[in-house]
């Protein structure tokens, strides 16, 4: 049987503690995350139509300004093993091909009686803006031991 101290790689999460990943989003995410979705939103591809909204220009797709959220909490804060339960999240400003974002998590809450941590979820755009925020409840599942490195896609 699984220990509970032992359902996270870096020990049991605490109150306070927080992580953070950066990354430039790219043009080509916009097309990725079309083939996965199948979202076609003129505003992800027609500049014209782009130009005429109040964002002025082409824009994300909010699942590619959310994603850097999955990499933090499955790579870093609670790590790997976790899965998001619930998410309750606000889009602020929106974010553009060629934006730096930070995914940051902060824990709020760690329940002792299973591996559920309560997490502020926020990603910022490198101008300052907040383009997210809100909260994610997140479950870390026991993972089998495995020494072989892990492959990055």
């Amino acid at each position: 049987m699984t220990k509970y101290i032992d359902l996270w790689p870096s020990g049991v999460p605490t109150v306070g503690q927080r992580a953070e990943r950066t990354r430039e989003v790219l043009q080509r995410d916009i097309e990725l995350f079309t083939a996965i979705s199948g979202d076609r939103n003129p505003l992800h591809y027609d500049e014209e139509v782009a130009k005429t909204t109040k964002f002025g220009e082409i824009i994300v797709q909010g699942g590619i300004t959310s994603a850097i959220l999955n990499a933090v909490v499955a790579e870093e804060l609670p790590g790997p093993g976790t899965v998001f339960l619930h998410v309750d999240w606000n889009f602020k400003a929106p974010v553009r091909p060629g934006d730096k974002i930070t995914g940051s998590v902060e824990v709020l809450n760690v329940r002792t009686d299973k591996p559920i941590t309560e997490l502020k979820t926020t990603v910022t755009r490198d101008d300052g803006a907040v383009a997210l925020e809100g909260k994610a409840l997140c479950y870390t599942m026991p993972l089998p031991q495995n020494d072989k490195p892990r492959s990055d896609i």
